[in-house]
């Protein structure tokens, strides 16, 4: 069976550093930090005192307030997104294709905020004050159910859940999906709303997040004082499209999705296996798919947390992978600007991932102040770079061992 060709056509995204693509991209070119005080909770009951949070969102801009009342703030910013996504693509759904569209949109977490308020609820109320909306409020498929009752696509539907990994695990299904046949679009890609109460506490708990107090240091991937993640909210998402049918209608295409890899670590709940070697894997099976050479590889968006193995691992990992050519990479790690959107990360960075072969810029990796002699390769420091990037590679790992890797590259 011949595979399809599928391309992007679309891009939207919710973030901390803006609340569409444009403004985003713009922001993490210039090195700005989406950063800042912890305010949706009280920050005095935490040892992390920064979170990288979404500012001035309107949600009514994108949802009547009647039926946003029904969803959590994770669903919120999937819906969002994906309204913008499709604007941006002009795909009309409609009676005739809306079978043939479908929508795969993970989250690592769902609706925590939810889950919280109505137990609280229950606690002092009982059970009949909980509300009905409580379960399709909470579950991480509805951001998924409501993209798709939002734009009528009908097609394939589906869910991920792989922690950190979900958004480019979401992407690269939804990438086989057309690639076999299943679907002519897709609307894929992550969102996450983990700021709560029990969320943070958690994070603290197991020492993940950082506890570094000045918001516009905290977050600083692959540097030798990075002391871990700063906890981040929004969407990212994109459309991916069957070639012919993206050609047909005269779509403009940002790159062409070509590789997908995806493995399992088989070896501790949160800490990466030692060297990297599962992400170094998902990596391989990914250039693999895409059938490419491993110094074709441009560009390379880093998980990069601002955590001591993660960083360390990942870099092993890259090195074990592309051997020389490592070193000739351009590596960033967007996440020193946006925090760790979990879930949705890997929807993000996959869209600054295409953007970086559209436009010839690579984002950087800010706060990059002291260099850690375990992490000595190119990590695009401080400011963005203007390169020709022909093939752009994102990464994402997760909680569970979770590794995924998508590769782009430029469409001809």
């Amino acid at each position: 069976m011949t595979k399809k060709r599928v391309v992007v056509t679309g891009v939207g995204a919710v973030t901390p550093v803006g609340n569409n693509v444009e403004t985003a991209w713009n922001n993490v070119l210039a090195g700005v930090s989406g950063v800042g005080p912890l305010t949706r909770l009280n920050a005095d009951e935490y040892p992390a005192k920064v979170a990288a949070e979404v500012k001035d969102f309107q949600v009514e801009d994108f949802i009547d307030k009647k039926d946003a009342r029904k969803m959590d703030r994770f669903t919120h910013y999937a819906v969002a997104a994906a309204k913008m996504a499709v604007e941006d693509s002009r795909l009309e759904i409609n009676d005739s294709n809306s079978h043939n569209i479908g929508v795969w949109i993970g989250s690592g977490i769902g609706g925590m905020e939810t889950f919280e308020s109505q137990y609280e609820t229950f606690l002092s109320r009982g059970y009949r004050r909980v509300s009905p909306f409580f379960v399709p409020m909470m579950i991480p498929d509805m951001a998924t159910g409501q993209v798709s009752i939002t734009l009528g696509a009908r097609g394939f539907n589906s869910c991920t859940v792989t922690a950190c990994a979900t958004g480019t695990n979401s992407i690269g299904d939804a990438f086989k999906v057309i690639q076999r046949g299943d679907a002519i679009a897709m609307v894929t890609g992550g969102a996450e709303a983990p700021i709560t109460k029990m969320s943070v506490a958690g994070f603290c708990a197991n020492t993940a997040l950082s506890t570094n107090p000045d918001p516009s240091k905290a977050s600083r991937p692959f540097d030798q004082n990075r002391d871990g993640f700063v906890i981040g909210e929004g969407a990212g998402i994109v459309v991916l499209e069957e070639l012919e049918h993206a050609l047909a209608r005269g779509a403009k295409i940002y790159a062409e999705i070509v590789g997908y890899g995806a493995t399992g670590d088989a070896y501790h709940i949160t800490a990466p296996a030692p060297g990297g070697e599962g992400g170094a894997r998902a990596m391989k099976m990914a250039i693999n798919d895409a059938g490419l050479n491993f110094n074709e590889v441009d560009y390379v968006n880093a998980h990069g947390t601002s955590t001591d193995y993660n960083d360390r691992f990942e870099t092993l990992a890259l090195k074990e992978v592309f051997g020389e050519h490592a070193y000739k990479l351009a590596v960033s790690s967007t996440k020193s600007m946006t925090g760790h959107l979990l879930g949705a990360a890997g929807g993000v960075e996959a869209i600054f991932s295409v953007l970086a072969i559209k436009e010839g810029m690579i984002p950087p990796t800010i706060n990059y102040e002291t260099p850690d002699p375990e992490c000595d390769l190119d990590y695009v420091p401080n400011e963005a770079r203007k390169q020709e990037v022909q093939v752009a590679m994102s990464n994402s790992l997760g909680f569970g061992g979770h590794n995924a890797t998508i590769v782009f590259k430029a469409y001809k």
